[in-house]
């Protein structure tokens, strides 16, 4: 059989066989109902366990004032001589709560510590959703040693489906260009399956959850 003899008889093969189509190899998706329904326990409860188990460090705080304090004592405590933070709402909260002495010099590259807002915190899976639409949302949370978040209580959601959503009805079609989740701190086992903390992002990751 020549070349073109055995295309056309490949060609009439494939041909019949499309001709009886055989049946779709999965199931049809179940669209209804939620894959992960909502949980009986407070949001902020199962952010907290999940978070703090994937080593992440939480403290709750029942108003501004009481973050501040919070946040003072940590500062104080590790000793932190730069904490870079260039977010203006931020700043006005750390102020007007007498905070105003933070020492930050804006160098992200050689602080102790960044301080950012977030999005949404998820509860079922412990993360922080960021985006650019804040104050170096792209790269606060990533480069400084250690990344500390400041959250409230209204911006917690039970899963990521419901943080995107939030997102949606926050910005519509002007969508921040950069969004990203953050689960703890970083971390790797690739190196003789032993976990290492701290190798391409930070090593330390806290989140203040303010009462609102």
């Amino acid at each position: 059989m020549d070349a073109s003899a055995s295309r056309e008889h490949m060609l009439r093969r494939i041909r019949k066989a499309l001709s009886r189509p055989l049946p779709a190899p999965f199931l049809p998706l179940e669209t209804q109902g939620e894959p992960y329904p909502q949980p009986a326990d407070d949001l902020s409860v199962i952010f907290a366990t999940e978070f703090t188990r994937l080593l992440g460090r939480f403290a709750y705080c029942a108003d501004e004032a009481e973050l501040c304090n919070q946040l003072d004592a940590l500062v104080r405590e590790k000793g932190w001589a730069d904490v870079f933070c260039r977010d203006e709402p931020l700043l006005a909260l750390l102020d007007r709560n007498g905070m105003g002495h933070l020492p930050c010099s804006g160098n992200l590259r050689e602080c102790d510590a960044s301080l950012t807002r977030c999005e949404a915190l998820v509860a079922r899976t412990g993360s922080l959703l960021l985006s650019s639409a804040h104050a170096h949302g792209r790269t606060g949370s990533v480069h400084a040693p250690v990344h500390v978040c400041i959250a409230w209580t209204s911006q917690l959601v039970h899963d990521i489906s419901d943080a995107f959503a939030r997102l949606k009805a926050t910005y519509g079609n002007n969508m921040p260009s950069a969004i990203h989740l953050a689960t703890g701190p970083s971390r790797t086992a690739d190196i003789e399956k032993t976990l290492v903390v701290g190798v391409h992002g930070p090593k330390e990751v806290y989140c203040f959850l303010v009462e609102d």
